[in-house]
């Protein structure tokens, strides 16, 4: 089997197991009493652990390759959802999350893969075969996460979703087993024991400054990512009166967007306009979607703008991520890339835990509102790294 199709089919079933939890986590914390900032803060408390974690987990896989970090991280993942599954209180349930994003390594090691097994001139398409993997999972997830909860918050039992979530990570974890080979030969591994150190990230960023610009881009957009997956559940219970079943079912429609984007017309659309103009494309689709989610009186409108979300979030991340790319070294990708997926998760950090504060003090549709004028600041930060790449000479 080709090793982008084994890593496109592993990310897919991996995180469709994340993503079988993602609507749930807020119905299980508004059980447990707990308040709308409360219940965004243990949602925030996963991206702040992969936060600390991203960085190692990057310097690993240059050390001791892509594969090995991706079952060790399935492996973790598998046990937080047992973890989560019989959760009896909120503590239980934030040592879940936490749990599940210290070992939160499969993302930017899949990433890393990727850009391994591909050609530079390719790498944008291997980068967005990987999102659309991601998307997929995520499009198919919190729909199947809906289905075995059911719409009635009420008599909703979270155990069933969890075991799913638990046994798809151990298929996940048997696929990279059997099928996966590593990407890099024991002399690059070798090679890289000696430059995947703490200091690469810092002198990385120093020598390349069009590199600040893109994590800076990339941490706006995520945030408004992030205040969108929080808040929405919350949102959509507050404003329409629906249930777990019905927010998977538009998270649903908002990831099959996304996959269309990433695994698609990315492939079509970089070539011919680049990276650059197509990451900006999705900022201004994606500020849009937000603003139009924000003040949105009837569904009609909030899917009008859930659908540009999805086409901004499937233009920006595999841009980015491929400009990103293209400022390391071989070497060096693996913290290259463990970096910029840092930047994305404290993102995801402020995302969530601001998101709780703005929805109780000033509304259901300021949360988005914020991010619509947060992911605007993305556009100069892209500017930025254009002028900065067309003088270096890096593209």
């Amino acid at each position: 089997m080709r090793p982008l199709l084994t890593i496109f089919i592993v990310c897919t079933i991996d995180v469709l197991g994340f993503g079988v939890i993602v609507p749930l986590v807020p119905y299980m914390a508004d059980r447990f009493g707990a308040a709308p900032w409360v219940t965004t803060g243990i949602l925030g408390s996963y991206s702040l652990c992969q936060l600390i974690a991203a960085p190692l987990w990057g310097r690993l896989s240059d050390r001791y390759g892509r594969r090995r970090i991706l079952i060790s991280s399935m492996a973790g993942a598998c046990l937080s959802y047992f973890v989560l599954g019989y959760a009896p209180n909120l503590l239980w349930l934030l040592v879940a999350r936490m749990l599940s994003g210290f070992m939160a390594g499969n993302i930017s090691a899949a990433l890393a893969y990727a850009a391994d097994v591909s050609a530079p001139e390719h790498r944008a398409r291997a980068l967005g075969t990987v999102g659309a993997a991601i998307a997929l999972g995520f499009m198919i997830g919190p729909a199947l996460g809906g289905v075995l909860v059911g719409n009635d918050v009420r008599t909703a039992t979270f155990m069933r979703p969890a075991m799913v979530s638990a046994a798809l990570s151990v298929l996940a974890m048997l696929l990279v087993v059997f099928l996966l080979r590593e990407s890099q030969s024991p002399a690059e591994r070798a090679a890289n024991r000696a430059s995947a150190t703490p200091s690469t990230v810092l002198r990385t960023l120093g020598a390349r400054p069009a590199l600040r610009w893109l994590v800076l881009a990339g941490i706006l957009v995520t945030f408004s990512q992030a205040t969108l997956e929080s808040i929405v559940a919350l949102w959509g219970l507050r404003r329409f009166g629906i249930g777990p079943r019905t927010v998977g079912y538009l998270l649903f429609g908002l990831a099959m967007i996304t996959v269309v984007m990433q695994g698609g017309l990315v492939r079509v659309l970089a070539p011919r306009f680049g990276e650059h103009r197509l990451a900006l494309a999705g900022i201004v689709a994606y500020v849009l979607g937000l603003g139009l989610i924000g003040i949105a009186p009837g569904m009609g409108v909030a899917l009008a703008g859930m659908a540009l979300c999805g086409v901004g979030s499937g233009a920006f991340s595999p841009s980015v991520s491929a400009l990103a790319s293209r400022q390391a070294d071989a070497g060096n990708r693996g913290v290259v890339m463990g970096t910029y997926q840092s930047g994305t998760s404290l993102a995801r950090v402020i995302g969530p835990f601001s998101s709780g504060v703005i929805f109780g003090s000033y509304g259901v549709g300021a949360p988005f509102l914020v991010g619509a004028l947060v992911t605007l600041q993305a556009a100069w930060c892209m500017l930025a790294a254009r002028r900065l790449t067309v003088r270096e000479g890096s593209l």
